[in-house]
Order: C-alpha cells, then structure tokens, then sequence
C-alpha cells in the first residue's frame, strides 16, 4: 500500500493549526545550503522514506533512541543527519545497513498525535555522506560530509522545461491515483524548482532505490531528468492499471444487468405457469420414478439431481450436469427383451439369413437350448474371425433376428483412445460416456445383440490409454455385471449382454483379450457354395435394389459359376455381390432403353459383355513335366491359393542358393532348411555330393510382386530340389503344403480349409499334410473333401516317396557326363 505523505501533512496540521508543513518556498535555490552545521552529527535511521534537501517531511518516531535522538536536537536547535535503511526490519542499524548518501536537517516540531505515537517534522538543509559512525549509544552519532549541489544557470530554459514537465506528469499521476484534491494544489502552488524537483521525488516515486538513486545525483538538471523517466513509468503504470480495472467494472456490471434481466425473466415464466427449468426439473424427476433402479443408483441421481437445483441455469455447468442426468435416465436399468426360445424357429431364421457357417449356428443353437433349461444365463462373449466378406458382421444382425434382440454395432477399427470406451471424466468440457454405454442406451434394452466390429484392428498402448485393455473388462464375465464408466460413474451390469466380436486375424489381438472370448472360425466358401449364396440372396438383393422383378431377368448357375471364377477373387462373397449389382444395373438399363430381350436370360457367354475382361484367371496345376516344379498351396487374406516353386540347376564354382520371388525370411529359411537335409541325405535319393559343388541351385516363386512368407512351403520346397537334383518327375495332379525342421521332421500348418478349396480349383487330386492336421481335415463337411486323396506324412523321406515318381523328366541333365567333360 502506497503512503500518502498529503494525508500526513493534513492530519499534521490539524494537530496544530498554526503551522503550515507546505511552505511557499521562494528564495533562491542556494539559500538552504547556507546554514551551517557540524560534520559530526546524531544520526536518525529512516525506513521506508528518504529525505530531500528543502523538503518537509513528516516521520513517525518509534524508537527510543530515535525518541531520545529528536527531543535532544529539538531543545539543543541542533541539526541531525537523517540516512535510510537498507533493510526496514533491523532495529540497531549499523554502518553497513544504512545507504551512504542522507541528507542533513533540522527538527521543525514534535507533534504527540492522537493515537498516543510521536510525529516529528524534518525538514531537509543539504545532501551529505556518511563516513563513519563514532558513537552508538544512546543514538547513533557519525561523522559526515556535506555533498556539493550543482546548481543550473538561472537563464537555462532546458531546466524550466524538464521541471514543468515533471510537474504536468505528477499532477497526472495524482489524478489517476485517486490522490485527495489537496495534494494536486499543493504542486500546483509551489514555485521554486529545486524544491519541487526534491518534494515530487520525495512523496511520488514509489521506489526507495530510485529515491537513493535521485538523492546520490548531485547535478540538479540530471535529477530532473531522471525523475522525469520515473515518472513517465509510472503514469503508464497507473493508466494500464485504471484501463483494467474500468474493464472489470464493465464486466461487473453487464453480469448485474444480465442477472436482473433473468431474474426478470424467471418472474414472467413463474407468472406464466413455470420456467424451462423447472419443467425439466419435474420431467426427470418423473421420468426418474418410473425406473427400477438399485438404492445405489436412485441415491445417486437423487444427490445429482439435489446438485442441478442449485446450479445457475446461466452456468456451463447446468447443461453438463442435465446431460449427465439424462444420461442415467436414458439407460435401460435391467429393461430387457424377452428372448424367443423356440430353437426350431430360431434355426430356421439363421438358415434364412446365411447359408453355411455351421459351427456358429450350432453354438448359438447351443445358447438358447441352455437358457431354455435353466431359464438365465450369462450371455457368451464370441469371437467370429475369418477372411473378408464372409459373413461375420450380418451374422450379428441374424442372431439378434433369431433371438428376437435389440442389434447394436460398435466398429473398433483405429480406434486409439481409451475415453472411446470407458468414457470422460465430468471434469472435461465436452465430457461423454464410452461407446459402450452410449450403444446400450440407443439400443433401449439391457440384454441387446452387440457386435464389437473389427476387434483385431484396435491400437494399442497409445499416448491416450490402452483401449484393447479396456474391453478386458467388457469382455470378461467375471467382471462385465459391474462395468464401470468414468461419465457414468455408476457400475452398470453387462452380463446380459451378448457380445459378438470380429476379426479378420487373431495375430494382432493381445492374449489376454482372446482368452475372454470364444473364438470360431468363419472360413471362406467354396464354389459351390458361393453359388447358393448368390442365388438365395445376393441376386434377389441386387434386384431389388435397381428396382427389378423377379421376372425381369434369370441367371443360371453357369453363368454365376462363370462369374466367381474369373472376375472375384475372394473367401466371402463381397466382391461377387458388386459384379452382381452391375450386371443387375445394366440389365436396368437396357429394360428403360427398350433393349430388354437382350439380357433378360443371362448365360456365361453374355458375362464377358456385361462385365468386360476377366479380371483374375485361376492358377490351374501345370502338370509334371519339369523337374523341380512342385505345387505347393498357401493361405492369404483372400482365402487358399496354390503356389508353384521351381527350381533350376547351372553351372558354376557350386555352393550357391539365389532365391527370389519377394519372399520373406521365414520362407528363406525354409528353403535353406530343406537344402541342408538334402545334402545330409544323399544316399537315400542317391544324389552324388559332387553336385553341390559344380552346380548353382536357384529357387523361384513366381508372382514376384506379391510379397510371401510362412514356413508352410518346406515340403514343397524340399520336393522341388529333390526334383531338380535327382531328376525324377513329380507325381500328377499332387500338392502340398507343411513345415520341415533341420532333421526332416514335417510340422503342422494352419489354414487347411482355405488351402483346399484353392486346390480343388486347380484341379489337384491329391494333397500331403502333416498327420497331425488330420485332426483338422476331420472337422471339414464332406463336401469340401469329395475327390480329393490325403496323404498324411511324418517325415521328409515320407513326403519324396509320396510325392516323386521313378521315371525321369524327359531330356534330364546327367551329371556324370557334365562333370567328366568339365574334366576334360
């Protein structure tokens, strides 16, 4: 708080009438220098104020030896040296704590104030310094010298100027400062410019630094200077600070008018039957006694409730609080839909939908004969994963048809942040529940058909949570009938809940969140299977779409045929569903350009005009008639493929294997792997070691531009350099597909459906596996097997005896005659 030295001089001469501390001051600028005094001199610590020379000043006295000080020079008529504190808190100043420059003066009055304190009143005779103390009790006593003024040339308008102009920036600074009117007078009456050069510095400049700093310049012109930069600050400082606080006092008051204005507001809709708020307030509080909460919860919404009455309605945090509100009355508390148990009823429904897709119809058939039984049960958590296009989405819309359930869909693809599912906290603006939640309450019932789509592809550990951790809790039935939402904040039960989640690989889903799921695959179709699909469902949609009837157009099997094999390459069906939807579109368009008759029976041979260029052409078996060419089958995104490996010998320094064909390093090594066998076991395909070390063996897998890898192409590739070493042809119509270790034992694979059907488009008869797949060919539908023939194998020397016949290629490489001209 700043000291008003104006409000001290009034309150002085009060005290006593007679004396005036703000004389007119006009003699010459020297004439105060001219009074003598001693250079040894009792001293009179100041704190917080510095004494100019000329200058009045009116300073409390607390101190006994201060009080002792002043009465003694008082009665004596004797000067005082008057030096400011460094630090105001030491109450026995030594040397080191009082600045070096002081002024001389003299002691006008002693004046006993009302408040039973002691006020004297200084005035200033001259600058001095202080060079050392002499005496320390009862006062302090030092030995000073006087400091020399230098004075400007009367004539010196440049003084006048400056001074003015401190004077015009003081008046300023007091109007701006809410100084009394007096103090404004009181610079305005005085007219000798050094005194008023000292007396501003003295009761305007805030700082005692700057003070000291004033005080220390001798040069009278300088001082004024100096004080007119201080004062310039400080006049800026006390605009900015009335400009703030003339904003605030505006912002003040426009929240008063806008709160008389709804206070005003408020006493018409009460005088019209009730304001908007008090509306919702009964319709939640109605809407809320038609719920069957627990006594948990309704305690809950009673307390938020309590909490919106007394929020402003004005406030931003009303609409959050009544969001939330909403929120809770929104969810189906234990609402839920009565489940429809006839199993005949629900099969025929799932069998109406999809065509296929056994093991998934089984294991709901399975759910609704248990809940039937025992008459509640926790719903299970499945997971149905397999290539695209296959089903796995619209199975959910089935089942929940089936069951005759609400159907919800969450899809998870890219989803990053752990907030998606578990919700914002209230304390956030745009807080809201998880996706969770939010689909429970548009699905209006508590036992709902959730699909958890494209579970595979959420991120993990990210910057914004861990969302695949999230649905652990979700997904798990030891945990889900007490779900916790942090918008929520209320445990909601999820149990009910039948959660169905899809994926189109299990690799990318972390191990703890499979292990809550029941995981069944949805293999691809087959080809005829894709042609009942496309006949029971894809064509009638198709036409319904473009707005034809039943009449308007036919397609044989053929011509579906057709179409799967040469322009779709896929597991599911999703692809054919497109070519189908632009046949059916240029039919309509034909039939609105009177060309009806043209399409209205569609064949194979009109496929190629609908719908242009084959796209894809089956790998088709290639026969046996190179060594070292071996049909090998693989699995991929888009279902089973066959792959041929081939391998070629040439001449050279021998010990060199090129592999090319963009494979990955697992499948390197799995040539490297079966190489190393073979030259370990020469003599039992009477291979003459001499080879490996004139000849260069390269292995190529064709398709270069699409990247492969897996271990599942080591019998094949362990065939086709046995091939190329010994000669001997491959058997016909043959493929296969396993791992190999160092030692030749043959490994399991997966994919084995896919893998099948891939080749029993290519025409293979006969397929190698592990043996320890056969479990895997045991859990295939007949359907998929018919004309195929299994050998299931153990080893690598099994996989040759199957896999190479006796006979040799025609015009094959003899190694003896090569080696002995290469001799000679």
């Amino acid at each position: 708080m700043k000291r008003n030295i104006f409000s001290e001089i009034e309150e002085a001469n009060e005290s006593d009438n007679s004396f005036s501390l703000i004389a007119d001051f006009d003699g010459n600028e020297e004439q105060i220098f001219e009074e003598p005094f001693d250079d040894n001199l009792p001293i009179l610590p100041l704190r917080n104020m510095v004494l100019f020379p000329g200058v009045v000043l009116p300073v409390s006295v607390g101190r006994k030896s201060s009080l002792k000080l002043v009465k003694q020079a008082f009665k004596n008529e004797q000067k005082i040296a008057a030096f400011t504190q460094v630090h105001p808190s030491i109450e026995q100043p030594e040397q080191s704590d009082l600045y070096p420059i002081g002024t001389a003066a003299k002691v006008i009055r002693i004046l006993e104030m009302p408040d039973t304190t002691t006020t004297i009143i200084l005035q200033g005779m001259a600058r001095i310094q202080l060079n050392e103390i002499t005496v320390r009790t009862p006062f302090l006593r030092g030995r000073v010298e006087k400091l020399k003024e230098t004075f400007p040339n009367p004539k010196d308008n440049e003084y006048e100027a400056v001074v003015d102009s401190c004077k015009d920036l003081a008046i300023d600074y007091l109007k701006l400062s809410d100084y009394p009117v007096q103090s404004v007078f009181a610079i305005k009456n005085i007219s000798n410019k050094m005194f008023l050069t000292n007396f501003i510095a003295t009761n305007l400049i805030s700082s005692i630094h700057d003070k000291i700093s004033l005080l220390t310049e001798g040069n009278l012109l300088k001082r004024a200077y100096e004080m007119l930069s201080l004062l310039n600050r400080d006049v800026q400082l006390a605009k900015l600070k009335a400009n703030i606080q003339m904003r605030t006092r505006e912002d003040i008051d426009q929240q008063q008018k806008e709160y008389f204005l709804q206070q005003q507001i408020k006493n018409i809709q009460d005088e019209l039957g009730g304001s908007r708020e008090d509306k919702d307030m009964h319709d939640l509080k109605k809407r809320a006694n038609q719920k069957s909460w627990s006594k948990e919860v309704r305690a809950t919404f009673d307390k938020e409730i309590a909490k919106l009455e007394r929020i402003n309605p004005q406030s931003p945090d009303y609409n959050v609080q009544l969001n939330y509100l909403e929120t809770m009355l929104n969810l189906p508390w234990d609402e839920c839909t009565t489940d429809n148990l006839n199993l005949t009823n629900a099969e025929k429904t799932l069998n109406r939908d999809h065509y296929g897709l056994e093991k998934v119809k089984e294991r709901i058939l399975e759910y609704l004969a248990v809940l039937k039984m025992r008459g509640d049960l926790k719903s299970p958590i499945l997971c149905l994963y397999g290539p695209p296009g296959v089903g796995k989405t619209s199975l959910g819309k089935s089942i929940a048809s089936a069951l005759k359930r609400k159907y919800v869909r969450v899809s998870l693809g890219g989803l990053h942040d752990e907030a998606e599912i578990r919700g914002h906290r209230r304390t956030y603006i745009g807080a809201m529940p998880g996706r969770i939640i939010k689909s429970i309450s548009k699905a209006g019932s508590s036992n709902p058909v959730f699909i958890l789509d494209e579970i595979d592809k959420i991120a993990q550990m990210t910057h914004q949570g861990d969302p695949a951790s999230a649905l652990l809790e979700v997904l798990d039935p030891e945990q889900n009938n007490a779900f916790h939402d942090n918008f929520l904040e209320v445990d909601y039960d999820l149990s009910k809940v039948m959660f169905i989640a899809t994926a189109n690989s299990l690799s990318t889903i972390p191990g703890p969140l499979l292990d809550r799921m029941e995981l069944i695959e949805v293999s691809g179709y087959i080809t005829e299977e894709k042609i009942e699909i496309a006949r029971r469902h894809l064509i009638p949609k198709e036409m319904e779409n473009v707005g034809l009837k039943k009449t308007d157009v036919k397609m044989n099997r053929a011509a579906i045929e057709y179409i799967i094999e040469n322009y779709t390459r896929e597991s599911g069906v999703r692809e054919l569903s497109k070519k189908i939807g632009k046949i059916m579109r240029r039919v309509a368009k034909d039939i609105a350009t009177q060309y009806y008759t043209l399409h209205s029976d569609i064949k194979p041979a009109n496929v190629r005009e609908l719908l242009g260029v084959p796209e894809y052409s089956r790998d088709i078996y290639q026969g046996n008639e190179y060594a070292g060419v071996v049909t090998g089958l693989a699995w991929t995104a888009v279902g089973g493929e066959i792959l041929f490996v081939e391998t070629s010998l040439s001449k050279g320094k021998g010990g060199k294997l090129t592999l090319t064909g963009n494979l990955g390093d697992v499948m390197k090594e799995s040539a490297m792997l079966a190489l190393e066998y073979l030259k370990a076991h020469t003599h039992l395909l009477g291979i003459d070691n001499a080879i490996f070390d004139n000849w260069n063996i390269h292995i190529h897998v064709p398709e270069g531009a699409i990247p492969k890898d897996g271990p599942s192409a080591g019998i094949t590739m362990a065939t086709s350099l046995a091939s190329a070493l010994t000669q001997r042809k491959v058997k016909a119509n043959i493929a296969m597909t396993g791992e190999i270790t160092l030692r030749g034992k043959v490994l399991p694979v997966g994919g084995i459906k896919e893998k099948i059907l891939a080749a029993k488009r290519a025409g293979i008869k006969e397929i190698i596996l592990c043996k320890d797949n056969q479990k895997n060919i045991e859990e295939i539908p007949a359907i998929y097997l018919k004309g195929l023939t299994f050998h299931y194998v153990d080893n690598v020397k099994e996989v040759l005896d199957i896999a190479l016949l006796d006979e040799k290629v025609d015009h094959p490489i003899n190694f003896t005659i090569e080696e002995k001209e290469e001799k000679k």
